[in-house]
């Protein structure tokens, strides 16, 4: 007979759920402790192996990094929650659009993590039976009912087949009122596709959700100008009322523009727990870990990670370049590493060219 894990056990629920939400809001994953080298070296391989579990785990995530991108979609986002505390109608909102790996999703769920943290220390057990923030993703070819069952989802609200999409729309809206919800995140915006009658559709039921549900709606999506979602009269609509926040990966030409790199590599850096890394030693890797993520925080911080795994996993303890070039990082950067060193090399003359 097989028995079933406990409920609480390792128990993973997605962000786009309300006990999800939670569990992200409240995790705040300890530092794991530190030997000394003397003791680690000294420990058998069965305590090796328990000694170095917690610090696996630690790596996997890492540290969320305070980027411009990060306190910028903080400051913004914040300014507009307080804005549009009184307004009946009208509500201002926020896009962060800009490419893949360059933090949006990230920028985010910190915005909304950091105000559901901030209600709570506000109103204290008040808090109780609230539900300050909530957040969904467009699944692709969203149609109305599609973004409307979204939205019950993270609730945990059940929907039956033959449901209507204004049954749900109205449950959904009747439900975040009274659990009086602040800020509504909608993650990839860049699915809805306002070429399209659903897509046109979907995107009057995400204005009609902003319209009836009392909160500020933050928006996020990859490239969402060049997907269309400001063209048009539905696209003027939207233009309207967002504030645009736009991500790009990190520049590396001028010397500010470096040192942005460098402490962003430096952060990274800082927060290893590896035995026999040398402090420094990644920051001295600045244009190669540029080359390997083209500036892509989110290639980057797998970039790390990967490679700190793998020195714990090897006994190594140490990230170096040579860890480094073993770590596989998306197609995305690998092509434009591709580029880069087809860029820099130099052009064969031609033998007549040298004639002439």
């Amino acid at each position: 007979m097989v028995t079933p894990p406990d409920a609480h056990d390792d128990e993973h629920n997605p962000l786009t759920t309300k006990d999800g939400w939670r569990q992200f809001v409240d995790d705040a994953p300890a530092c794991p402790a530190m030997l000394s080298l003397r003791a680690f070296k000294a420990l058998t391989e069965e305590k090796r192996l328990a000694y170095n579990e917690p610090r696996l785990d630690y790596h996997s995530r890492l540290v969320v990094v305070a980027t411009p991108t990060v306190r910028n979609v903080f400051t913004t986002g914040r300014r507009l929650v307080l804005l549009n505390r009184h307004q009946i109608s009208g509500r201002r909102g926020l896009i962060v659009t800009g490419q893949a790996g360059t933090g949006k999703t990230t920028a985010i769920a910190q915005l909304g993590r950091n105000h559901e943290l901030l209600v709570r220390k506000r109103l204290g057990p008040a808090a109780a039976g609230r539900l300050p923030v909530v957040y969904v993703t467009v699944p692709p070819r969203a149609t109305p009912k599609m973004l409307a069952i979204e939205f019950a989802r993270f609730l945990g609200l059940p929907v039956v087949r033959q449901e209507t999409q204004t049954s749900i729309t109205n449950a959904v809206c009747d439900l975040l009122i009274k659990m009086r919800v602040e800020l509504a995140l909608v993650d990839e915006i860049h699915n809805l596709n306002l070429a399209t009658q659903a897509g046109a559709e979907a995107s009057d039921q995400l204005k009609y959700l902003s319209e009836r549900i009392p909160a500020t709606f933050v928006l996020a999506g990859i490239d969402v100008a060049a997907s269309g979602l400001f063209s048009g009269v539905r696209g003027q609509q939207i233009a309207g009322r967002y504030t645009v926040t736009d991500t790009e990966p990190f520049a590396y030409g001028t010397t500010a523009q470096r040192q942005n790199w460098r402490n962003l590599i430096a952060s990274l850096e800082d927060a290893l727990r590896l035995h026999q890394h040398k402090p420094g030693s990644l920051v001295k890797l600045d244009g190669y870990l540029h080359e390997r993520t083209d500036g892509a925080i989110g290639s980057l911080s797998q970039l790390v990670r990967g490679a700190a795994l793998e020195a714990v996993i090897n006994g190594s303890e140490a990230i170096t370049r040579k860890t480094l070039e073993t770590i596989e990082v998306d197609q995305t950067a690998e092509d434009a590493r591709q580029e880069h060193r087809r860029n820099r090399r130099p052009r064969r003359r031609r033998p007549d060219a040298d004639a002439a």
